[in-house]
């Protein structure tokens, strides 16, 4: 499901609208049969595409349009044009693609375009094709959903049967706001396994601070343990009622996930707005390629939600006008943003203390993680929005009068006394309790934050002394 790019740069983001059909028994047959025909026609293609090596849309399209028109009567000629760009699509997005024909499910959801769907908005109805012609159906949504399709431009539609009840799903550009300059820095977001996120202000998502019946990551893990011995369990049994209940609980740890990234996401993308700073978050794409799990952890590595978090804070940011960065993940838990020291010893292989070998900063690990997000993310943003910071030659700086400007180099202890250093006030004296109440951290002084995540049995998070043979005062 996708809006053409013109109409995106023009109209806004694309976003994605669930409307609930009315149709009757009759209606229901039909779109049925409907829908197990595209599938079929896609599946065809497919198997042509993969067999005979083509991969484009216009060579696949000369090769199988006529023998799909041949091998499905009823096959209407928009539809089958449809049914050669899912093919195009999924062997584009997927590499097992390559080793095997993809494989479409006679009840998969089926993409409509404007030829094959046009809606009446003032009838609230929608026309939609049929191998037994158009049928006029009626449908239901949510207030926000009817206003969308009412006033946004519409792109494809997707015909989905879940669970018996008929689903179109509209892509719609929505209008984005002009993106704030993030006057106060940057609010850094570390995404993991034990805990999904936690921000440079010393939140740990999900928690407290957000509703619902999920409170904390310990919940998170014993749910999708809970749910994993529950398949195995049922599985194991394979019996005709055990299959009916796999059915009923199919989706529900996903819905469970998915809403609680979209508490996380808008939470944080609240607090930037509130307190004028921009979202950073780690560029985590290819990690579970890079990432060596044992096999025990295999399971849960690669049922973490990361990118969907990642997606929910994108299009939420966009809306609301908030500068996203994405950052190099690398050695963010094991850099003191104190000193910029990086070693591995700063963070053990297990727990989630930090403890700087050099200065000896101790915080939490996933809370120093953030904080670095949030410095990277200064020079990420300003590398995007200085396209005259450069010494190469450049003929439109040339013609526009403008002289090169010198790069600016942002260090960390430039930022520790401003606001880009941390992009909070929380941040920027989250490192400051003191082992023996007397010695500074550096030339300006701080005072502890509340927020700071505890480590230690007192739940304070203290500067330990440097380890023998390190020096207190100097620098990395």
């Amino acid at each position: 499901m996708g809006l053409p790019r013109s109409v995106v740069k023009q109209a806004g983001s694309a976003s994605v609208v669930q409307l609930k059909l009315l149709v009757s028994d009759l209606d229901a047959e039909i779109l049925a049969a409907t829908v197990a025909l595209c599938n079929q026609a896609a599946a065809y293609a497919s198997t042509a595409a993969w067999r005979r090596g083509l991969v484009g849309q216009v060579q696949l399209h000369r090769s199988v349009y006529r023998e799909l028109r041949e091998q499905f009567p009823s096959l209407g000629a928009q539809a089958a044009v449809r049914a050669i760009a899912r093919v195009v699509g999924a062997h584009a997005n997927r590499s097992a693609s390559r080793k095997r024909a993809h494989i479409f499910r006679s009840n998969g959801a089926v993409p409509f375009d404007a030829r094959m769907l046009t809606s009446n908005r003032d009838a609230g109805t929608i026309s939609i094709w049929t191998p037994h012609g158009r049928l006029q159906l009626g449908y239901l949504g949510r207030d926000i959903d009817l206003e969308a399709v009412e006033q946004l431009p519409p792109g494809e539609c997707d015909l989905i049967c879940r669970n018996g009840v008929w689903l179109l799903k509209v892509a719609v550009a929505v209008p984005v706001s002009v993106i704030a300059e993030p006057v106060a820095g940057f609010l850094g977001v570390d995404q993991g396994v034990a805990s999904l996120a936690v921000t440079s202000d010393g939140a740990v998502l999900p928690g407290s601070v957000l509703p619902g019946t999920v409170k904390g990551n310990g919940h998170v893990r014993a749910l999708r343990a809970r749910r994993h011995r529950q398949r195995r369990r049922l599985q194991t049994k394979a019996t005709s009622s055990a299959r009916r209940v796999l059915r009923r609980l199919a989706g529900r740890e996903a819905r469970t996930i998915a809403d609680v990234n979209h508490q996380i996401s808008k939470h944080v993308v609240r607090e930037a707005e509130h307190t004028g700073r921009g979202v950073a978050l780690e560029d985590l794409q290819g990690i579970r390629g890079r990432a060596r799990a044992h096999r025990s952890q295999r399971r849960t590595l690669h049922s973490w939600a990361f990118a969907q978090m990642i997606g929910f804070v994108r299009y939420k940011t966009q809306r609301a006008g908030v500068a996203l960065v994405l950052v190099d993940p690398a050695y963010t838990s094991q850099t003191c943003p104190e000193r910029d020291h990086i070693s591995r010893q700063n963070r053990p292989a297990r727990g989630g203390r930090f403890l700087c070998q050099r200065c000896g900063l101790a915080g939490h690990a996933d809370h120093i993680a953030a904080i670095n997000v949030s410095i990277r993310a200064v020079g990420g943003w300003g590398a995007v929005n200085r396209p005259h910071a450069t010494d190469l030659p450049s003929a439109r700086r040339d013609q526009e009068s403008k002289p090169p400007v010198q790069p600016v180099v942002v260090g960390i202890s430039s930022l520790s006394s401003s606001t880009a250093r941390s992009g909070s006030a929380a941040a920027s004296t989250a490192w400051t309790s003191f082992s023996d109440g007397t010695r500074p951290v550096s030339s300006t002084s701080r005072t502890p934050s509340p927020n700071l995540i505890p480590v230690t049995t007192n739940e304070t998070s203290v500067r330990a002394d440097p380890p023998s043979g390190a020096p207190a005062t100097q620098g990395c």
